[in-house]
């Protein structure tokens, strides 16, 4: 969760500073008056003069450091993208059968059990999980809505005795670690006569 929203603070800040360069860029093209600091003094001006383009051509290091940093910034960009792409959500589950065989249990499936097994539970009001890791390691995220009365130590005690003992149980999984957020159900206060 925490990841995703760096995420989209970082594109939204980039994405900010690129339209403010490029309607600033656009702006003074169109014929607006640029600042005295600016740069560029006009629509018929250019980015880079002929100086400025030819300056560092004779140094033999200028365009190799040139390569290698659009280079780095193209392998940072393609990380970035199948890190955004990958999926978080484990898409099966490696289960041992006990005759040395494996089988493949859908996530989908368990994290479904566990939901049901979980609204079960008494004082939970609604749930979320999330199954996350390897194939032969998962591992539960879960968020929990807990109705006013309940409380989290007993949640969270029927949770681990009953949903996520039994998931663990079932697929046969040596350990099945879990990160659970309890929450609380928004209420009215209750008035007192």
């Amino acid at each position: 969760m925490r990841g995703g929203a760096v995420n989209r603070v970082l594109l939204a800040l980039v994405g900010l500073l690129l339209l403010a360069l490029g309607g600033s860029v656009l702006a003074v093209g169109l014929g607006a008056r640029p600042p005295h600091w600016w740069p560029h003094s006009g629509p018929h001006d250019v980015l880079l003069s002929r100086a400025e383009r030819t300056h560092w051509r004779d140094a033999g290091w200028w365009w190799p450091t040139v390569i290698a940093a659009l280079a780095v910034l193209v392998l940072l960009a393609l990380w970035w993208l199948t890190a955004t792409l990958r999926p978080r959500r484990l898409a099966e589950v490696r289960v041992d059968t006990g005759d040395g065989d494996t089988a493949l249990l859908r996530g989908r499936a368990l994290e479904s059990v566990m939901a049901m097994d979980t609204a079960r539970q008494q004082g939970v009001a609604h749930t979320e999980l999330l199954l996350t890791g390897r194939r032969t390691t998962p591992a539960v995220r879960a968020w929990l809505q807990l109705e006013p009365h309940v409380d989290p130590a007993t949640a969270l005690a029927d949770f681990t005795a009953q949903a996520l003992t039994h998931a663990r149980e079932s697929a046969n999984l040596p350990s099945l670690p879990a990160d659970v957020r309890l929450r609380e159900v928004r209420h009215r206060a209750e008035r007192v006569t």
